[in-house]
């Protein structure tokens, strides 16, 4: 896996675990700006260098992340790391809940305040493949500047689990 890699399929006991804490996906958020050090990933996170190498460990030794390089500094040595791929694609519930609740974190602490909103749209299912492309295509052209504003993108289309008709008399 390296950098250039776009999507990692989540299919290990080894990466189903890593991912089940909020703390993870928010290092691969932090990691998602570049490489990063360990120092610099706590004072991003607001954390301690303890903690991160504790949750980073998780994620090497899931190959979600791995190593960018290293540096010497003041006589010592600086490690560097990176994300494994740019994205992560899973189907289980769990996982994917718990993403999002590091994800809502992230978005409740942005500032300025930011813009999102939930829709339901109905669309026949060749519209939904065309706006699907077109959201993987706005994905996929966002270019990272170095020197410019960090942002976070949240796309996404979905059709909802169908609910069985309820049974029974429906409430007043």
């Amino acid at each position: 896996m390296g950098e250039q890699d776009d999507v990692t399929a989540v299919t290990t006991p080894e990466q189903f675990k890593a991912l089940c804490h909020p703390a993870r996906h928010r290092l691969l958020f932090a990691l998602g700006q570049g490489q990063a050090t360990i120092s610099q990933l706590a004072a991003t996170l607001g954390s301690n260098k303890g903690n991160v190498a504790h949750h980073l460990n998780v994620l090497l030794s899931a190959g979600l992340v791995e190593p960018a390089g290293s540096r010497t500094v003041r006589g010592g040595t600086e490690q560097y790391y990176r994300r494994a791929s740019r994205g992560l694609k899973y189907d289980d519930a769990v996982t994917t809940e718990v993403a999002f609740r590091a994800l809502a974190a992230e978005i409740a602490a942005a500032q300025p305040e930011p813009f999102l909103t939930l829709r339901t749209l109905r669309l026949t299912p060749e519209h939904a493949a065309q706006l699907t492309a077109t959201l993987r295509d706005l994905a996929d052209r966002a270019e990272d500047g170095p020197a410019q504003p960090r942002y976070g993108l949240l796309l996404g289309l979905y059709q909802p689990a169908r609910q069985p008709p309820p049974t029974g008399p429906i409430p007043a």
